[in-house]
C-alpha cells in the first residue's frame, strides 16, 4: 500500500494558517532545516524526537502549504514549498528565517 499526502493547492494557502505553522520552535527549527539541507528524509528532521511527534508537526507543515511530502518506499521525503510561500508571502519566509539565526 502506497502513503499518499494531501497538499494544499496554493489558492488554499492562507496567511493565518502558515503562521500557525511557524510559530512552533520544533516546527521553525524543521523549516531551518530544510532550508539550508532542501529535501530531507522525515526522520532527520527531529533527532532525538519521536516519531509520533516528527508525523504530527511535519503534517501542521504540510496541511498549512509550507512544506511537501513525497512517500518513497519506507521514507518520507520532505522539501519546502519555497516557490509557492515566496508568491503569496514575498519576504516572510526570509524573515522567518532570519530571526531564528538570530535567536
Amino acid at each position: 500500500m502506497v502513503r499518499s499526502y494531501i497538499h494544499p493547492e496554493p489558492k488554499d494557502v492562507s496567511l493565518p494558517r502558515v503562521l500557525f505553522a511557524l510559530s512552533d520552535p520544533v516546527r521553525l527549527a524543521m523549516v531551518h532545516i530544510l532550508a539550508i539541507r532542501g529535501t530531507v528524509n522525515s526522520v532527520e528532521l527531529g533527532p532525538g524526537i519521536p516519531k509520533s511527534t516528527i508525523t504530527h508537526h511535519t503534517r501542521i507543515l504540510r496541511e498549512a502549504g509550507v512544506t511537501t511530502t513525497r512517500p518513497e518506499g519506507r521514507h518520507c521525503w520532505i522539501s519546502l514549498r519555497r516557490d509557492l510561500l515566496d508568491l503569496k508571502f514575498p519576504g516572510l519566509l526570509d524573515a522567518v528565517l532570519a530571526s531564528e539565526l538570530e535567536s
